[in-house]
């Protein structure tokens, strides 16, 4: 069983940055994969970001060149650094355990955090 807790949400004023943090339990932290959604009220979830173990990464073109995913095994933590955020930025951030398929769907995830509130005002 693998435990992920994100923090660092906030309100913030357009054009502001936010750092989230997402911190996971295990040993084996090092050899996940893990990814970034984000969920707005009324919408499905949306692919962020993704990270592989060797620290490959990939980003949704909504977000590439604001957004910046990133890890530091030794603390056992995922971050998604957040700049020029807009108001269409406004959702519930959540991290996520990959498991098996494509990284950009929701259902190839097997484990997920409960999620971050990312509010950003114009």
């Amino acid at each position: 069983q693998v435990q992920l807790v994100e923090s660092g949400g906030g309100l913030v004023q357009a054009g502001g940055s936010l750092r989230l943090s997402c911190a996971a339990s295990g040993r084996a932290f090092s050899s996940y994969n893990m990814g970034w959604f984000r969920q707005a009220p009324g919408k499905e979830r949306e692919f962020v970001a993704f990270i592989t173990s060797g620290e490959v990464t990939s980003h949704a073109d909504s977000v590439k060149g604001r957004f910046t995913i990133s890890r530091d095994n030794a603390k056992n933590t995922m971050y998604l650094q957040m700049n020029s955020l807009k108001p269409e930025d406004t959702a519930v951030y959540c991290c996520a355990l990959h498991g098996l398929g494509d990284y950009r769907r929701p259902t190839s995830y097997s484990y997920w955090g409960q999620g971050t509130q990312v509010t950003v005002s114009s």
